[in-house]
């Protein structure tokens, strides 16, 4: 059927549309009503029906497929593969549970889970689902305060914590930050289970509050704990994002609208079915590592790769290694990903059989052409970029290989997905943009299933947060966009990322944009810094895909972008500096730290720096500064 036809139905005939969707999953109970649209924006998918996300991802499998892979986790940190079948998968995450409940964790209760990707992390979420408790994971190693915050949210029952993680070598020991969110929070959870992978031999139990999790595993190895049937709309799961108050946000999803969304975008977006691999490499504390790591290629009963360490050790081409040797057929990552790979010899793009590989998905932040057309080139296979949040759970705008491939345009993540109603908004007269018109991209409600319902505990501020931004209700995505005459989006990055040139208002990312097409720049970042005359003025920091170049070189390139960007751009949008630098500020989700580095170029305080990825990415910025740029006006 073509992709026209089914968005039209998904719109015009949600419930209908839906229904029909709702069949790829097993309901213990069905749906009494698929909608219930009483109190808009609220919205309650598939009603009174009874489902559980554990079952749907591993019980159900295990008549057809006992003995293929469910999960395969990869550590190149640890140098330990392990590979886990549908059956074993079952039979762990009845041991996990019977935990739980030993631990007194019940339907309800929220369970923090800080731990890096690895298979028991995967085995902790489905025994929260399996029980009908809801997980909440944070990435391992994330900062005590910022973990902390999360406790305090959540209230949580329960915290599951790995020993430790490995990054680039390097032992991040867990425990101690555990033991200081601990003391930080104000209710603190009475109980930590503790996952030993053998990293920390010095960790230290505190009796009566820690628990090793390898003797319950071995009291329990024959349990077998029952499903909670869970209504539609019970909270199945809460992921914590960025607030702009400070307060992160537990952005709350559904059980039964989740699992069908999920199902439906496994089939049409990432062409994915049963028996077949897919390859995502985010981590599971994200939500691209919820949907696309563990709960959407299980529900369709594929093989998720989980890997669990840097995509250029031991070499720049143990992805591709990875993709040969377990028949990847679609691979997940973001461009930031592949702008690290871009600085690596393009050789090894060829060096392994990618012929099983059909598909290379990126989204997280916009995809810049260069990017796209040198990952496309270099391997020879499509590359197809989507656009979603941690709010919505799975692609808002994307192509659909997996029913009706369209063309793919360099820069665009696409079409509408089913059942959303997309429009670009005027921001300030809330009317309609026209064609090539930019304004603000927001949803017309109802959501779709497998949004996020509410922010836990905590409506009005979900009510505040995306729907008070105009008269009308709508979502807002707070990201700007334009929409062309084909009706392809254009995501032109976030609504507060704005410099205000002598009047002119300018996308950051639009610089970023006109900075990549350089042929030396393997990464950009600009920021508005305060001017006497103009008010602001963009800044540029950047990367160069050859690390050792010499001054000359340096300047030479700092000149080029500064040029492209007025040849693209007009003269308005001239950066007033050009910094090269060897590294950028980003999150371990690999986004760029902007307010950071506008601060430290203000010379004022970078705010909270617990997400960084790496810590010597700052003092580079610092170090440049004090050095001066390469090119200014």
């Amino acid at each position: 059927m073509r992709y026209e036809d089914l968005y039209r139905r998904s719109i015009e005939q949600p419930e209908a549309f839906w229904a029909g969707e709702a069949r790829a999953i097993h309901w213990h109970k069905p749906p009494g009503r698929i909608l219930d649209y009483a109190e808009p924006p609220f919205r309650a998918w598939f009603a009174g029906g009874e489902t559980n996300l554990c079952y749907n991802a591993v019980d159900r499998h295990l008549a057809a497929r006992p003995d293929q892979p469910a999960l395969v986790a990869i550590s190149t940190e640890t140098g330990v593969t392990r590979s886990v079948t549908y059956r074993e998968l079952h039979r762990e995450v009845n041991v996990f549970a019977a935990a739980l409940l030993e631990l007194g964790v019940g339907r309800g209760d929220r369970v923090v889970i800080y731990m890096p990707n690895m298979v028991e992390a995967a085995y902790a979420m489905l025994a929260c689902a399996r029980i009908g408790a809801i997980h909440s994971v944070v990435f391992g190693g994330f900062a005590a305060h910022n973990l902390a915050l999360r406790i305090d949210d959540a209230q949580p029952k329960l915290l599951i914590a790995a020993d430790a993680g490995m990054r680039a070598g390097k032992v991040i020991r867990y425990k101690p930050l555990v033991d200081e969110a601990c003391a930080l929070a104000r209710t603190p959870p009475p109980r930590v289970l503790l996952v030993r992978r053998g990293l920390d031999p010095d960790l230290a139990m505190i009796p009566g509050r820690d628990v090793d999790y390898a003797p319950l595993r071995e009291n329990y190895r024959d349990a077998e704990v029952p499903v909670a049937w869970l209504e539609s709309n019970a909270p199945s799961y809460l992921l914590y994002t960025s607030g702009t108050t400070g307060k992160p946000k537990g952005v709350q999803r559904d059980v039964g609208g989740h699992a069908v969304a999920l199902a439906l975008s496994m089939r049409t977006v990432f062409d994915v079915g049963p028996g077949q691999v897919m390859f995502s490499t985010s981590d599971v504390g994200w939500a691209v590592g919820h949907s696309y790591n563990v709960y959407g290629p299980l529900i369709v009963g594929a093989t998720s790769l989980l890997y669990e360490g840097l995509p250029t050790h031991p070499d720049a081409g143990i992805w591709w290694q990875l993709c040969a040797e377990y028949g990847v057929r679609t691979m997940f990552s973001s461009p930031t990903a592949i702008r690290v790979l871009k600085k690596q010899d393009p050789a090894w793009l060829k060096k392994h059989d990618l012929s099983q590989l059909k598909w290379l998905f990126l989204a997280g932040e916009p995809l810049d052409d260069p990017t796209a057309t040198w990952i496309s080139e270099g391997l020879g296979k499509p590359v197809i970029d989507n656009y979603w949040q941690t709010e919505t759970g799975w692609p808002v705008l994307c192509l659909q290989p997996g029913l009706d491939l369209k063309p793919v345009k360099f820069g665009s993540p696409g079409l509408p997905n089913f059942g959303y109603r997309l429009r670009v908004i005027n921001e300030v007269t809330g009317a309609e943009a026209g064609a090539d018109e930019k304004g603000v991209l927001v949803i017309q409600p109802p959501l779709p299933p497998g949004c996020l319902t509410t922010i836990w505990g905590d409506d009005a501020r979900f009510l505040k947060s995306y729907f008070s931004h105009f008269k009308e209700l709508l979502y807002s995505s707070l990201d700007w966009a334009i929409r062309d005459r084909d009706g392809y989006f254009f995501i032109l990055g976030r609504t507060d990322d704005v410099i205000n040139v002598a009047g002119h208002r300018l996308g950051t990312r639009e610089i970023e944009e006109a900075v990549s097409t350089h042929p030396a720049v393997a990464e950009a970042a600009v920021i508005g810094a305060a001017d006497e005359i103009k008010g602001q003025v963009p800044v540029v920091f950047a990367t160069l895909r050859n690390a050792a170049a010499d001054a000359d070189a340096r300047e030479a390139a700092a000149a080029g972008m500064v040029e492209r960007v007025t040849a693209m751009l007009g003269g308005v949008a001239r950066p007033a500096r050009v910094y090269v630098v060897n590294a950028l500020p980003k999150t371990r989700s690999g986004k760029l730290l902007r307010r950071s580095l506008l601060a430290l170029t203000q010379k004022t305080d970078p705010g909270d720096l617990s997400t960084l990825d790496d810590p010597n990415a700052l003092e580079e910025i610092k170090r440049a500064l004090v050095r001066g740029p390469e090119w200014h006006a």
